[in-house]
């Protein structure tokens, strides 16, 4: 570690802390609390004196598996033998027996999380103005995302146009009123032919074209009105424990092209959304991590804003209020206005010198989980202007876990930060990030020691496929990135993980969830292809966008999750050795042509990421692909891209020459894709002195050198040489 300045850090105790950190918390995180600043960093200390060196173990514990690992594919190349393997896996205890049955009895979860399931949106918490547009993403225009994306094709007159284009306005009717006949079909007829709606002794009553009248299928689905019952100005319909907001009036576009003056259907759609900390977000130093702080404090405490351009003019965006209904007895309903929030702390290996112990850094997932919470616990006392968690609770994800030992850790460490801060026991709930192979293979046992805790899981192509190959680095090449998307151990992680959150009693307790739609332009595919993550079980999967979480929502009105977990119960679990197949290209050649199309995807695809983050401090953004279609990537992205062309340099598929040569080439189509930035950096112009571009470089070149083929130590590195020379 390089040694800090003492002019800007305050010390308590054994415990060097950033001054601006310090004043953060000082001056805007603990009053309200009745923490105690003292406290806080007393018991931070405490904290780092007695888990810091169970850590440090459970780090080198990875590093003595991947080396065993290593050792036995360079002593058993191309074995067959897939019975030794496993053996071998269980002797280094990579592969735990798994235990007698159990249930998840996770309490006191929001309904968000335990009883609805609909999308969830991550956002980098260091930007305020995405992680605001997030959390109010509760509730979104269904004719936005409509007429702005390409579920309407611009055909026939449909053309999206500057000024309102109202031939696409009648596809947009035509697309929702399917969608409502879907969802809340009336008894008889259509939406399509309603003229007008109204409330008469509590039904919701819809007068149809020719005069006549008639009643919703399922009475049950209307859940509230405002207005005069006679002319609503806004209906609430309720359909799988989702919400439908018809709102109704004169004025607008829309509505002046429709029968009953329909001008917006708005679908409840970004259920629950993480505040990242980690994969999104380019936090390196002190400096960045009290812009962190300071956002997920605004969110707990209500009073984030953030200032953004609209209609011409500078306004400030703010938290959305709460959203309030008659019900049809005449009583009064409120909904949240907003989405559930988690926060998403950085990994365990990761190191921070923002506080330092007996001149030490420490790791920055404890300073992440005393800070994190101490901002939530305005919420839990109702400090703040809105309320999150109705149920006390504060929902912590932690990534890259590996195993259970992992997992007790992070409970560990909850416990103390619980004590630290007054809170009562199992407050802090856990998501379980399904993201490494050690974790994978032992889901059960990882969920066991967090089972009064677990509110969620997930899966993950990108890291977890960059964890597949970094482990299996030295059996041998690996196939093509688009192959393994269809391989037998990908599919086999995919249901496994439905299948050990059923068994153990999820549903009600927490999420099962599914990966990122990436292609955030790309909706009309989304569509099509991401229903299937309800249809596998998924009470959840991630989504680009605000957009894309209100179309995404409708999957979850044309799919009883809870039903469809029910009926996969019955199921036969999927195949542990499966999972545990390696995804080698194995005797198949890749042709010239091949290489070299494999060797510019990945480099495109990490000089495009890499040059923001860097040069920016751009955590996540729209990165044009090599066929510049616009993909939301974060760092997972390179883990993958950097891993598979380290593996293929290790088992002589490619040169490092030609590596070289496909980064330089890379570096212009990057460098022409960003052209129109007035930030962006060109890496072309100087090469060897341009920091993004060595930083690309290192991923690879020091790709099986790093641990588990995490990308933060080069980033790190790089962006805060970056930061230096700009000082």
């Amino acid at each position: 570690m390089k040694a800090l300045s003492m002019i800007n850090r305050i010390d308590v105790g054994n415990l060097s802390i950033d001054k601006a950190l310090y004043e953060l918390v000082e001056r805007e995180i603990e009053p309200g609390t009745s923490v105690g600043v003292e406290n806080f960093w007393r018991s931070l200390e405490g904290i780092i004196s007695t888990l810091g060196p169970k850590n440090s173990a459970l780090l080198m514990k990875r590093n003595d598996i991947q080396t065993q690992v290593d050792q036995w594919h360079r002593d058993n190349q191309g074995s067959t033998d897939f019975k030794k393997y496993k053996q071998f896996l269980r002797e280094i205890g990579y592969l735990l027996p798994e235990g007698e049955a159990f249930q998840i009895t996770t309490e006191n979860v929001d309904a968000e999380i335990a009883e609805i399931a609909g999308p969830q949106l991550v956002v980098p918490v260091d930007n305020a103005r995405y992680a605001l547009n997030a959390a109010n993403a509760r509730w979104n225009s269904l004719y936005d995302a409509l007429y702005g994306t390409d579920l309407i094709l611009e055909v026939q007159g449909c053309k999206k146009t500057a000024r309102y284009n109202s031939v696409r306005g009648v596809q947009v009717i035509k697309y929702a009123r399917e969608f409502l006949d879907a969802a809340v079909p009336l008894a008889v007829g259509s939406h399509a032919y309603a003229v007008k709606y109204k409330v008469k002794s509590g039904k919701l009553i819809v007068v149809m074209g020719d005069g006549s009248e008639t009643e919703l299928g399922w009475r049950e689905c209307f859940v509230g009105y405002r207005g005069d019952p006679v002319s609503p100005t806004h209906l609430l319909l309720k359909h799988n424990n989702l919400h439908i907001q018809i709102l109704i009036g004169e004025g607008f576009f829309i509505g002046q092209g429709d029968l009953a003056n329909i001008y917006d259907i708005q679908i409840e759609s970004a259920i629950t959304t993480i505040m990242d900390c980690e994969d999104s977000v380019a936090a390196v130093d002190a400096e960045d991590k009290v812009r962190v702080y300071r956002n997920w404090a605004g969110l707990m405490k209500g009073d984030l804003t953030a200032e953004v351009k609209k209609g011409g003019k500078m306004v400030d965006r703010a938290l959305n209020p709460d959203l309030t209904y008659t019900s049809p007895d005449g009583k009064d309903i409120t909904l949240h206005g907003r989405s559930l929030m988690f926060v998403r702390n950085v990994g365990m290996h990761m190191y921070t010198d923002a506080v330092t112990h007996n001149g030490e850094e420490i790791p920055e997932t404890f300073l992440d989980a005393m800070v994190t919470v101490l901002a939530a616990i305005h919420d839990l006392q109702g400090n703040g202007k809105y309320s999150n968690s109705r149920k006390e609770s504060v929902y912590i994800v932690k990534p890259k876990m590996h195993g259970p030992e992992e997992v007790a850790a992070s409970v560990e460490l909850f416990e103390s930060v619980e004590v630290a801060l007054g809170l009562k026991r199992n407050t802090l709930k856990i998501g379980i990030m399904d993201e490494e192979r050690r974790t994978t293979v032992n889901l059960k046992e990882c969920i066991r020691v967090a089972q009064e805790r677990v509110v969620f899981i997930n899966t993950g192509f990108l890291d977890r496929t960059g964890d597949e190959i970094h482990t299996s680095m030295e059996a041998g090449a690996v196939a093509p990135k688009n192959d393994m998307k269809t391989s037998s151990w990908l599919l086999a992680y995919e249901d496994w993980n439905v299948d050990i959150g059923l068994g153990l009693g999820m549903p009600g307790h927490g999420q099962i969830g599914k990966g990122m739609w990436a292609a955030p332009d790309n909706m009309a595919a989304m569509m099509e292809q991401k229903i299937a993550h309800p249809r596998a079980g998924a009470n959840t999967a991630w989504v680009p966008s605000p957009i894309a979480a209100t179309l995404h929502a409708l999957h979850y009105h044309y799919v009883d999750v809870f039903s469809r977990q029910e009926a996969l119960k019955t199921c036969l679990r999927a195949d542990l050795d499966d999972i545990l197949s390696i995804p080698l290209l194995n005797n198949r050649t890749i042709s010239d042509g091949d290489l070299l199309k494999e060797l510019e995807n990945n480099a495109q695809s990490i000089l495009g990421y890499v040059v923001r983050w860097i040069d920016q401090g751009i955590g996540c953004s729209k990165v044009p692909d090599i066929t510049d279609l616009e993909l939301m990537e974060d760092r997972a992205t390179l883990r993958i891209s950097s891993q598979h062309i380290a593996n293929w340099l290790r088992h002589g598929i490619c040169s490092k020459e030609q590596v070289r040569l496909v980064f330089k080439k890379m570096a212009g189509v990057v460098d022409r894709q960003n052209s129109r930035d007035p930030n962006y950096r060109r890496m072309g112009d100087d090469l060897e002195n341009s920091i993004a571009y060595q930083a690309a470089l290192d991923l690879v070149f020091q790709g099986r050198a790093v641990a588990n083929g995490y990308t933060e130590p080069v980033l790190h590195a790089r962006r805060r040489e970056l930061k230096a020379s700009l000082v």
